[in-house]
């Protein structure tokens, strides 16, 4: 229970955030959900027009499609096995991605969240999560499937729900498949 305190804490200091120019088209702070004691926490960009509504991370299309990769694909449940939250807590409007200045905001808040759920694996889910959890730009495409470190927790990166669902090819939906074998091997470990 001493996470979930912890990650209370971290929500409560969020608070009702206006640190950056996204607190003003919002409706609602998405800040994560699952379970704050999971050994595998995703991590994705930022909420949609369906998550800000909510208030939930991953709802809409991309959420489903990420619902059927880890119930169907791995076996796992969403809500008790795994921690779904993003890089920024508000909705970029029209679905872009995160400005750099947005996600400053936000990364502190991110780093708690991870500390306070200490995770066996985090998954980055497309090219703006990977890019802020290795403080570098990725090429997702290229490095997707392979195995980084993020203050010493594994961190892997893979394409993201929504570009599976605009390029749904087989190859698209292998790779992915094959990055979640491989955070199973590592959780078994």
């Amino acid at each position: 229970m001493a996470n979930n305190k912890s990650l209370a804490a971290v929500q409560k200091e969020l608070g009702d955030c206006t640190r950056c120019k996204l607190s003003e088209g919002r409706k609602t702070i998405v800040f994560g959900s699952g379970n704050p004691n999971a050994d595998l926490v995703f991590v994705g960009e930022g909420p949609g027009a369906d998550e800000d509504e909510q208030g939930l991370p991953f709802v809409g299309r991309a959420g489903k499609k990420l619902t059927e990769i880890i119930e169907k694909g791995m076996g796992l449940s969403r809500e008790k096995d795994t921690y779904i939250c993003n890089i920024v807590k508000c909705r970029p409007p029209g679905n872009r991605d995160p400005e750099p200045d947005e996600i400053a905001a936000c990364n502190p808040f991110l780093i708690q969240q991870l500390k306070a759920i200490k995770p066996k694996v985090i998954v980055a889910l497309g090219k703006p999560a990977s890019s802020t959890l290795l403080g570098r730009p990725v090429p997702i495409t290229k490095e997707r499937g392979t195995w980084h470190e993020y203050a010493g927790i594994k961190l892997m990166l893979t394409l993201h729900p929504s570009y599976l669902i605009r390029f749904y090819t087989l190859e698209n939906r292998k790779a992915v498949h094959e990055d979640m074998k491989k955070v199973l091997r590592e959780l078994k470990k």
